[in-house]
Parts: C-alpha cells; sequence; structure tokens
C-alpha cells in the first residue's frame, strides 16, 4: 500500500471528511464524541453483537460503571491495574472508580444466589462502558481512547475441560463475526497466545503450576484447531494467559483488537462455587473474551478496510434521492417515507444543485444507493437506481428495490 493509499485510508482523516466522530479539548483527551452518522455505524454494531451473541447462547447483562474502590482491590485490578485506571471518587467518605473492566460485576451477579451445576456454563455478556486512563502520547483516533464500549463476555465453567471448549466456541463466534466485516484470519488479524513470565511477581498473579497449565491448555487448543499463532512472553492478563486477535492500521501499527482470555486467578479471589452433582461445593472456571472488541476500535478498523465505503448494512445513509427539479420533491419526499418506514437510513438532497453534482455529493460521501426522480419516475411511480460500485443499475418500482434493499441489509451482504 502506497503512503498516498494510507493517508487516504487513515480513520482519522476519514473520520473528519466522512463527519462520523470529532474530538474536543473542551470535552477532554481520548473522550471521542460520536455525530449522527458515527452512532449509526455504532449502533448497527451494537445490534450486530447483541443479535448474534444471543444466538451463540449468551445472556446479556447490564451493569454500572462506577463500583466501590475495594472491589477493584479484590479482583486484584488495584494495584495490578492501577495505573491505567481513573483516580478514586470520594462519596460519603467512600471511594469509588471508574470501570476499567467488567469482571468484578458479572462475579458479583454469579454470587447473586447459590448455582448448581446443571447451569454451566453460564455466558454473562454485556455492551460495558469502560474507562481507562491511557498515556497522552499513547491516544490514537478510535483505536486508543480513554472512554470505550467493549463487547465483553465473562463464561463460567464447571470444570476445564468445559472451559476449554467454550474458549475455542469464541474463537469460533470470534472468525463467524469478522467474517462477516470481510477480515480473514492471516490476512487481516493473526492469533497471538499471550504468556506471562514467572519472574515477575509484581506484574503477575502467582501461581506457577496454574500457569503452566493454562498456557499448555490454551496452546494445544490452537495447534488443535490448526491455526497459525505466535507465542509472547510478559503479554498476559494478570490473571492468566490469553488468546490475542491482533490488528494492524493502515499506518502498520499493531494492536491487540480483542481477546480470549483463561482466568484461575479470579475464581479464589471471589470464592466462585457451584454445588456439583455430589452435592458439594466446587471451584468454577472463567472464561474473559470479547467477541469484536471495543466498538470505537473495530469501527477504526473497518474504516480502514473499507475506505469509508461500509457495505449497505453499516453504511450511516443507506440511500440518498435526488429529485431533479424542485416539482419532483413532492413525490421524492413520499419515497423517503416508503424507506423510512421500512428503518432504511436514507437523505433526501432537495437541494437547487445540477443532479451531476448531487450525484457526485452522494459519491463523495460513499452512500451505497442513489434514487434519481424526474418526470418519467413520476409518471410511472419508479426510481431510477444507481449503486456506488455497480454504476446504473435501471427503473424500478419503489417497492421491488426495498425488497432488495432490505434483504441486503438483513443479511449483511
Amino acid at each position: 500500500m502506497s503512503e498516498h493509499e494510507m493517508n487516504e485510508r487513515d480513520h482519522k482523516k476519514l473520520g473528519r471528511e466522512l463527519d462520523l466522530f470529532t474530538f474536543s479539548d473542551s470535552v477532554g483527551k481520548g473522550l471521542p464524541l460520536y455525530t449522527p452518522k458515527g452512532a449509526a455505524i455504532y449502533r448497527e454494531l451494537e445490534k450486530f453483537v447483541l443479535q448474534q451473541e444471543t444466538k451463540w447462547g449468551y445472556s446479556h447483562v447490564k451493569t454500572t460503571d462506577i463500583a466501590k474502590l475495594d472491589l477493584y482491590r479484590k479482583s486484584g485490578h488495584y494495584p495490578h491495574y492501577q495505573d491505567s485506571m481513573y483516580a478514586p471518587i470520594v462519596i460519603d467518605d467512600e471511594e469509588y472508580m471508574l470501570r476499567p473492566m467488567t469482571c468484578p460485576h458479572h462475579f458479583e451477579l454469579f454470587l447473586s444466589r447459590p448455582r448448581s451445576y446443571r447451569e454451566l456454563p453460564i455466558r454473562f455478556a454485556e455492551l460495558a462502558q469502560l474507562y481507562r486512563y491511557e498515556q497522552s502520547g499513547e491516544l490514537m483516533g478510535l483505536i486508543r481512547t480513554r472512554s470505550f464500549c467493549l463487547a465483553d463476555a465473562h463464561v463460567i465453567c464447571a470444570s476445564e475441560e468445559q472451559a476449554a471448549h467454550e474458549v475455542g466456541r469464541a474463537l469460533d463466534l470470534i472468525e463467524h463475526m469478522t467474517k462477516v466485516f470481510g477480515l480473514s484470519l492471516g490476512t487481516d488479524y493473526r492469533y497471538r497466545l499471550s504468556l506471562g513470565n514467572r519472574e515477575n511477581a509484581e506484574k503477575y498473579y502467582k501461581n506457577d503450576a496454574a500457569w503452566e497449565k493454562s498456557e499448555d491448555l490454551l496452546r494445544k487448543l490452537l495447534v488443535s484447531r490448526g491455526s497459525e499463532f505466535e507465542e509472547a512472553t510478559d503479554e498476559a492478563a494478570f490473571y492468566g494467559p490469553k488468546i490475542d486477535i491482533q490488528m494492524k492500521n493502515v499506518n502498520g501499527k499493531e494492536d491487540t483488537a480483542f481477546t480470549v482470555q483463561y482466568d484461575f486467578c479470579m475464581p479464589d479471589r471471589f470464592d466462585l462455587t457451584y454445588t456439583g452433582e455430589d452435592g458439594k461445593p466446587h471451584r468454577v472456571f472463567v472464561v474473559h473474551r470479547s467477541s469484536i472488541g471495543a466498538i470505537g476500535r473495530i469501527m477504526a478498523f473497518l474504516i480502514e478496510k473499507y475506505a469509508g465505503a461500509f457495505p449497505t448494512w453499516l453504511s450511516p445513509v443507506q440511500v440518498k434521492v435526488l429529485p431533479i427539479s424542485e416539482k419532483h420533491i413532492a413525490y421524492a419526499k413520499t419515497v423517503c417515507d416508503r424507506l423510512l418506514e421500512n428503518g432504511v437510513r436514507v437523505e433526501l438532497d432537495d437541494s437547487n444543485e445540477s443532479l451531476g453534482k448531487k450525484v457526485r455529493s452522494a459519491k463523495v460521501e460513499k452512500v451505497p444507493y442513489v434514487l434519481v426522480i424526474g418526470d418519467a419516475e413520476v409518471e410511472a411511480q419508479t426510481v431510477t437506481v444507481e449503486h456506488r460500485e455497480k454504476g446504473k443499475i435501471g427503473a424500478e418500482a419503489v417497492d421491488a428495490f426495498l425488497s432488495t434493499l432490505l434483504a441486503e441489509i438483513r443479511t449483511r451482504a
């Protein structure tokens, strides 16, 4: 990819040009503001996560953005993760913290009542707003921010075998969802097995035997899947090893887009147990995973992947209706209303500009479909359809076009 093409695909540049997101010094560094167009993409990604994860057996929950500091002391995030957390907030003589993770919250949900082996695995998922204090020099567009929404989940299992199976299912889900985006393993992303460091007791939970066993479990799983992967020492979470999905932005910098983690630490810290078939308490096993990572981060990768020309289901404006002159506006509005009634994101360009200029404007905005309306279309009650890549398709009845469009959106073609 040439330097010019890299610049043209840079999500920060396209974000401005396509009016998707902005940053404000008055709001603060690393805190993105999404415009209506950017928020349309954001919400589609959220809907995609909710729909797919539900199909795959996840139960979506909702927990708070703030909690007592003692909760993160209990989990080990504080002090292990302290440098990446915001400063404590004192409320009624108690210390609270903006959450950097959801796992402690999900564990408290699990502890809200006794659990039986028949319930496991339990898959708690959440589109969770998180807050992390990234250093100013590390902030980068939507890829690295201080506030973000993570497609997070924690799978609570009855055995190591069940946990290993759930790690495999999480990777299956990731590969399924990335395929919908047009991302392929080995080309657009790769697997990294992130290991601990037995010598670094400050960074990692001390349990050498558990580290050896869990790292070997993830390694064997990747090998059994036939997945190519790199091993990286000193890149694990403090509570266990992980499989990271690594992606590069257009400038060649690699980031962890999302991850699947094996946790042998927090079940002990939170005393997470279930009643087994033998009627006795047993310690659970926990898998942390994200299906598409942070919504803003995957959005940045997709802006660069598509160079801003999103597939129809993700496009902030899916259809632009272009009346040729003022006398065609009334019919154009009825066409827009018909599309809006069916959930299509449509805009009417009723400006006084020439048709050629309106079409060029829609192309600059990378709108997938343009509907041209003139005398012939008003008389026949049709629209003339043009596609971003296919060019002019021709005259169609509104309902016929709508049927094809909705099928394309529904299947995320």
